[in-house]
């Protein structure tokens, strides 16, 4: 996947979630978890795109 594709979903993402954030009003911890939410959502797709998802999944602690 192209990096422009990847920098713009993210903007656009990000200015979605500043515009909930704003201007629908909602209790702080249902903002919170939304928050929440949408960043791990967010980062495992761009782990996807990238080609790294595989190596964190696989990835042990110990030996």
């Amino acid at each position: 996947m192209p990096l422009i594709y990847i920098v713009l979903a993210l903007i656009v993402v990000g200015v979605a979630l500043w515009l909930i954030n704003t201007y629908i009003p909602m209790a702080s911890s249902i903002k919170t978890i939304l928050n929440v939410v949408v960043v791990v959502a967010v980062v495992i797709w761009v782990l996807r795109a990238v080609g790294l998802w595989g190596r964190v999944t696989s990835y042990r602690f110990m030996h």
